[in-house]
């Protein structure tokens, strides 16, 4: 008869059964590392980015084949400090301080005083009156607290002129007679005082004052002197009519409203009868214009009697009839400029009505043809 034996397992309070346990379970973590080690040696660790120290500063991959974007310019920064010069304020306006900055002021609104000379005088003084009905202030013709208020500056009282090169050539002397003159290719400047003076709109004695120091004989091109800060003006309206007052030897022009566009000093006929009166108008207007001397008109001059015929003497400054024409619809009459601005204001024309060059110059772009023109006593 076959014997049967039994096996078990040992139990844990038998001697030597706890290390038949953990031999079984060592066996069988190996077993189970053996069947995943090639997968766990190909995949590794996984790796953090922001553990890599100098990673982020690593330029990102670049897909192949696409074409590289340009990056826009920032836009420029803007600089504040020490090293940016500020832009400058515009001067506010204040009120003028002396006669010479009112008759500036009065200028600059096309209200001429005549030539800029810093003096009160017949013409500032009807430039005030003008100014002052215009303001609806007191005609007094004084320059009292309330027009000074009203009489503002918004602009420096002098500016600097540089003399060019064509200045100086435009010089030429001037001719002492009728024939001497028509025979001179242009009837210009006789001096750079001269030129500067009108094209500063003032009288030459105020510009030697203003410039003690220079040589107006041989000033040089390029010299810079200081002038009064007058400007030409632009005519942005037109005129309905224009007043001649003879008596104050004064022309004004007017809008369609009776607005007052400009004021200006002029000369009349020595001869009371060859003062018209009454209305007349523009027949035509031109700047730079010749003039036909006509021995007959001046019978005083010893010269027109003797040369018994007409001259054509060219333009220019100081051409008789200056640089602007504007004849009226009476033959023989006109309103025009002059070789000697400083003058205006007298009664010593043959007929015909006188302006400083800068002021017949703006009444041209002022007045149309059939433009009226009112001549009073």
């Amino acid at each position: 008869m076959r014997r049967h034996i039994k096996y078990r397992l040992p139990d844990s309070r038998e001697k030597g059964g706890w290390g038949f346990l953990w031999l079984l379970l060592l066996l069988l973590a190996a077993a189970v590392a053996w069947i995943f080690w090639p997968s766990a040696k190909t995949a590794g660790p996984q790796l953090k980015q922001k553990n890599i120290p100098g990673l982020a500063a690593l330029p990102a991959p670049q897909p192949a084949n696409l074409p590289s974007v340009k990056v826009p310019a920032p836009a420029p920064r803007v600089v504040t400090g020490t090293n940016v010069p500020p832009t400058a304020p515009t001067p506010a306006a204040r009120p003028v301080q002396n006669v010479f900055e009112a008759q500036l002021a009065l200028a600059r609104q096309s209200i001429s005083p005549g030539s800029i000379d810093g003096a009160i005088g017949l013409q500032t003084r009807a430039a005030l009156r003008a100014f002052q009905q215009r303001e609806n202030l007191p005609a007094s013709g004084e320059l009292d607290e309330a027009t000074r208020a009203r009489l503002t500056l918004d602009v420096p009282s002098y500016v600097n002129y540089t003399v060019t090169t064509n200045d100086l050539l435009r010089l030429r002397p001037l001719g002492t007679s009728w024939l001497a003159k028509s025979q001179q290719d242009r009837l210009d400047y006789e001096t750079i005082l001269e030129l500067v003076a009108e094209r500063a709109q003032s009288h030459p004695n105020l510009i030697r004052r203003l410039n003690p120091n220079v040589n107006w004989i041989n000033l040089p091109s390029g010299a810079t002197v200081q002038i009064p800060n007058v400007e030409k003006l632009s005519a942005r309206i037109k005129a309905a009519l224009v007043r001649i007052h003879l008596a104050g030897k004064t022309l004004q022009v007017f809008d369609n409203h009776t607005n007052l566009l400009a004021h200006f000093p002029c000369s009349i006929a020595r001869s009371v009868e060859k003062r018209p009166v009454g209305e007349l108008h523009v027949l035509d207007a031109a700047e730079n214009p010749n003039y036909t001397f006509d021995p007959d008109n001046f019978p005083e001059s010893p010269e027109a009697r003797q040369l018994g015929r007409k001259l054509v003497l060219p333009a220019g400054p100081n051409n008789p009839v200056g640089t602007a024409w504007i004849s009226l619809d009476k033959p023989g009459y006109g309103i025009h400029g002059t070789p000697r601005p400083e003058e205006v204001g007298r009664t010593e024309s043959h007929g015909c009505f006188r302006l400083a060059n800068w002021n017949a110059e703006y009444l041209v772009k002022l007045v149309s043809i059939g433009t009226p023109v009112f001549i009073e006593p």
